[in-house]
């Protein structure tokens, strides 16, 4: 098997990789994805290897994931219960996602990993991304898109009752069967193991499927992703592609940042998270679809192009993917001095209101 080597790190890059933390966490307190979907091709962008992006990403995962869940619980935005349940189905399959990721890393070597994580976040980011701007556009143009409403193959769900499997979730206001969250929490693990990110199933799963309030969705999604960070930790470093720093150096940047998006849930409406969700992931996607030749080639499934094409390639790539941080972190500070601002005027016009009736 292909030994791996771990990226070199000198101060430049390990400003870039906080800051690239602080980014994230962001996002991930704002839309609860665990932030990964940008982080993951941001430390590929620097030189680390799928597998190590991968793995290190989840590393950090779990002690940043455990920050957000906690302080949005504060808010009333967590269901625990959802979040433990289907963190364990999810932990099955971080197991089975960790040893496909290796086996290809056995049989490709480690641009091997880097196709197949680049592969895997354009074909997911297309469905998912896509799928959640169109729920965003119905939402918007109805005139009480704040107020939540169970989608039709949700309320299929909360009708199917299966004696002995039936659970009530206060999120969802039902009672679901574990035959309906066991898969979904496997395939959350799956993806979390092949790219980082589980949040692509796990939010839109527990929205669409189960039936939970978008705000809701994203906040319980961090106690899964607690829940994977822990196994897969322990799972990919007993594997030696952990690579500690870069994890220590981006959880020290999202715990400042996770705080400050998990804030800015509490001022804006289901229908914005979605539209943040949609429009990084179609950044994201854009960002990696570029980097692909340049893998197939050091793979020999296609021609060899120039090295100035790929060269050109490859910095389309690191544009669109700093155009997607510099995305999330607009929208999560936009909505966040936006909606402070606007609290701040309700609360001047009714000290106002309460000084006159005096």
């Amino acid at each position: 098997m292909e030994m791996i080597q771990f990226i070199d790190l000198n101060l430049t890059s390990a400003i870039l990789l906080v800051l690239i933390g602080f980014i994230g966490g962001m996002v991930s307190g704002f839309i609860g994805s665990g932030g990964a979907f940008v982080l993951t091709p941001a430390m590929m962008a620097l030189g680390a290897p799928g597998i190590v992006a991968v793995a290190s990403n989840i590393c950090h995962k779990f002690p940043k994931a455990l920050v957000g869940a906690t302080k949005r619980h504060k808010y009333g935005q967590v269901d625990i219960k959802l979040g433990l349940i289907m963190g364990v189905f999810a932990e099955l399959g971080i197991l089975y996602g960790k040893h496909v990721m290796t086996g290809i890393k056995r049989d490709f070597g480690a641009v091997g990993t880097d196709l197949y994580v680049s592969t895997v976040f354009v074909v997911v980011l297309a469905i998912v991304g896509g799928f959640v701007f169109r729920d965003y556009l119905k939402l918007r143009s109805q005139p009480h898109s704040d107020e939540h409403k169970v989608p039709k193959l949700a309320q299929w769900v909360h009708s199917i009752h299966i004696p002995g499997t039936m659970m009530y979730f206060n999120c969802a206001k039902a009672n679901i069967s574990l035959l309906f969250i066991a898969p979904l929490g496997f395939a959350t693990g799956l993806l979390a193991s092949s790219i980082a990110v589980g949040g692509f199933i796990g939010v839109p799963a527990m929205i669409y499927i189960l039936g939970v309030p978008a705000i809701m969705a994203s906040a319980t999604e961090l106690v899964i992703a607690f829940v994977m960070g822990l196994g897969g930790t322990i799972f990919y470093g007993l594997e030696g592609v952990v690579d500690v720093r870069l994890s220590m150096l981006i959880l020290f940047g999202s715990l400042f940042g996770i705080q400050l998006g998990a804030i800015g849930t509490t001022y804006v409406k289901d229908y914005q998270v979605k539209l943040t969700m949609a429009v990084i992931m179609i950044t994201v996607l854009f960002s990696r679809v570029f980097y692909i030749p340049g893998y197939l080639v050091k793979l020999q499934i296609i021609a060899p192009l120039p090295a100035s094409t790929l060269n050109t390639l490859k910095l389309i790539g690191d544009g669109v993917l700093a155009l997607a941080l510099i995305l999330g972190a607009a929208t999560v500070l936009i909505s966040l001095f936006k909606g402070m601002a606007e609290h701040r005027k309700q609360h001047e016009t009714l000290t106002e209101a309460v000084g006159i009736a005096e």
